[in-house]
């Protein structure tokens, strides 16, 4: 195991972070999203993006496409390498605001972390899309982890942390059951070459209507490229 710094709240940090894994010219077979925070206070990630946008979303956003070269030379028709995104059930009631992605008119924490898991699903259907009309070796999908007893709820209500340190054991799964369907996801067989997949308890389900509109991906990844200052080399294909 090897540990290299990457800060998904900064877009600098994150193209740091790349140029030192490209300098250990190291195959790369699977890239696991799953940096997140959820219902913190508004505030913004020194790019000046909103907090759960930008870190849970943007972040992964432009790390996933800086590494695609890579992932794309590693994989192979009978071992394709593998993108998982790590989202949540909040995204099925999340709502995009392509006019307010920033939370900037009317801030919610619930509101804005819902919509941030709600992109990253957006964002794995487009990205499955695109690999598959360039016919690469790369599968994307995104899981939900179900409930799972970590830091993540640090930020919520004294009263709902109570309620949580009494139920854990009985509601909440351990870091370890919370990883499953992330590791099934990236290593069994049963995935090789199927992506575009929502996964929850290492089964594909039915993610929300919203996430299947082909039209709203287009206009979220054209934005988000944006934003991250990449070429939307996307724009090009249907």
């Amino acid at each position: 195991v090897e540990f290299l710094y990457c800060d998904l709240a900064s877009m600098k940090s994150i193209r740091q972070f790349v140029q030192r894994f490209r300098e250990k010219n190291y195959p790369l077979h699977v890239l696991v999203n799953n940096a997140g925070v959820m219902l913190v206070p508004e505030r913004k990630t020194e790019d000046g993006f909103e907090e759960h946008f930008g870190l849970n979303y943007l972040g992964h956003f432009l790390l996933t496409n800086l590494l695609l070269d890579m992932l794309k030379q590693s994989g192979t028709h009978s071992h394709n390498a593998r993108i998982i995104t790590v989202s949540s059930a909040t995204h099925y009631v999340g709502k995009l605001h392509l006019n307010d992605l920033q939370s900037r008119c009317s801030y919610s924490p619930h509101g804005a972390y819902a919509q941030s898991k709600l992109a990253l699903v957006l964002f794995t259907y487009r990205l499955q899309h695109l690999l598959t009309a360039n016919g690469s070796h790369v599968t994307a999908n995104v899981v939900d982890p179900g409930v799972v007893n970590t830091e993540l709820y640090k930020h919520v209500f004294w009263v709902v942390k109570v309620v949580k340190w009494m139920t854990a054991w009985l509601f909440f799964k351990t870091p370890e059951e919370g990883a499953s369907t992330t590791i099934y996801a990236a290593v069994s067989p049963e995935m090789e070459g199927a992506g575009g997949c929502y996964l929850y308890n290492e089964e594909r389900t039915k993610s929300a209507d919203i996430a299947y509109d082909e039209e709203l991906q287009r206009r979220l990844w054209t934005e988000s490229c944006k934003m991250v200052g990449i070429s939307d080399e996307a724009s090009r294909l249907p």
